[in-house]
């Protein structure tokens, strides 16, 4: 192996300062509800807003503000990803009807949540696709009461049109201008105007991430959300123009995003570096792109294709991308949030159209867990129903087992069973 560029590490930051800033922030909410809510928009968001509950007018304004063909585009785009949510509901099935004994039932149900918050950021663009993406499988997993959230555009009281349009569209039920921390606090433990959820997803910036950690427990969560992140993996087939264009696609994102290429042929890898640099010199976003390619993008030279797979899941990345005439190792492919195989298959593609989640693990987490889909608003839930032949074989084992374990309450409420029925 051989970095023909290497990354910079990435800052561990002042995490113990920010930890406590947001825990700030939640007591605050806590103890004061919306006016903390209310003080924390104005100082950081520049809002005046004191109805945080965005009206129906308001809705009505911002879609007459898109144009047909961007009504049409999301739609489409909305189709896509709710035909996929509910096919993959679909493979959820309830089990009932099991037996491991005669006279002993056992099975599962697939029970949505109540309630869901549904957090879009705002920062440095509309990110109106993260609505859909994360609306769009709540509502096909049947969540009763959908609440969206997304900051005020700096200076304004108002969400961005676009944004707001995309989470009605979607189908929001709520829809509330507050961001940050604050707002993760206010889904997590509720306001007098908003109520709190059970589940928060949604990607955000660090003081964002670091609110749904320390509400977690409180409410159930997506993941820890950090710098967006591609890796490629491409041989001498793959066309190096392309290959910047998806590792600054990432870039652009934040200063603080991830591009690496992992390829057996060096003239790939120095085509790819010097093909970013051509294409940053014309890119309206090369401020932002620039400075994180420069710093934390990297082009590896493997020797093999098993040393990349092996690479690539150690790496675990959010995004994966597969441009190789011999696609064998793809079965080793294992820690990825979302796979992306051959040249015409654009991870751009899943970041708005394809059906796909966009709202995926970051910093190694798809070593654990995978993106955000209709299983997050899902819970699987056992149930069982014993006769009375079935109660008599497993009593006995039952307060065996728990007189092993010194639980005599236990061991007598099997017993009592016996005894009594």
């Amino acid at each position: 192996m051989e970095y023909l560029k290497q990354a910079a590490p990435r800052p561990a930051g002042e995490a113990e300062a920010r930890a406590r800033s947001v825990a700030g922030i939640i007591q605050s909410i806590r103890d004061r509800g919306d006016e903390a809510l209310i003080e924390y928009n104005t100082k950081f968001d520049g809002s005046s807003r004191t109805a945080l509950r965005v009206t129906r007018e308001e809705i009505d304004r911002a879609c007459a503000r898109m144009t047909r063909q961007e009504l049409d585009d999301l739609r489409r785009a909305a189709d896509h990803i709710r035909s996929f949510a509910l096919a993959q509901k679909g493979c959820l099935t309830e089990l009932s009807g099991f037996s491991t004994i005669p006279g002993a039932e056992l099975g599962h149900r697939v029970i949505p949540v109540d309630s869901c918050g549904c957090y879009v950021p705002g920062g440095s663009y509309p990110l109106f696709s993260t609505a859909l993406m994360l609306i769009i499988p709540a509502r096909a997993a049947g969540v009763k009461r959908i609440a969206a959230c997304a900051p005020a555009v700096k200076g304004t009281s108002s969400i961005h049109y676009k944004t707001l349009a995309a989470m009605d569209l979607a189908g929001a039920d709520e829809i509330y201008t507050v961001g940050g921390a604050q707002a993760i606090a206010a889904l997590a433990w509720g306001t007098e105007q908003i109520q709190p959820v059970d589940v928060i997803v949604g990607p955000g910036n660090q003081y964002v991430a670091e609110a749904k950690r320390q509400c977690f427990g409180q409410v159930g969560i997506d993941f820890f959300a950090g710098p967006s992140e591609v890796l490629a993996i491409a041989d001498s087939s793959a066309d190096p123009r392309i290959l910047a264009a998806d590792m600054l696609a990432q870039s652009e994102h934040d200063p603080m995003a991830k591009g690496i290429l992992i390829t057996t042929s060096r003239s790939l890898g120095e085509a790819v570096l010097q093909a970013a640099q051509e294409q940053l010199s014309a890119l309206s976003t090369a401020d932002i792109a620039r400075a994180s390619w420069d710093t934390f993008g990297e082009v590896i030279l493997a020797d093999s294709l098993d040393e990349a797979a092996d690479l690539a899941n150690q790496i675990a990345p959010e995004h994966l991308e597969v441009i190789l005439q011999d696609e064998s190792i793809l079965p080793r492919l294992v820690n990825f949030g979302s796979l992306f195989i051959g040249q015409e298959t654009g991870e751009v593609f899943g970041d708005y159209a394809s059906g796909t989640n966009h709202t995926l693990p970051t910093v190694r987490a798809a070593r654990y867990t995978g993106g955000v889909w209709v299983g997050t608003f899902l819970k699987v839930c056992t149930w069982q129903r014993c006769q009375s032949a079935a109660m008599r074989e497993i009593a006995p084992l039952a307060a065996r087992m728990a007189h092993g374990e010194g639980l005599e309450a236990h061991a007598r409420a099997a017993e009592l069973r016996l005894e009594l029925l």
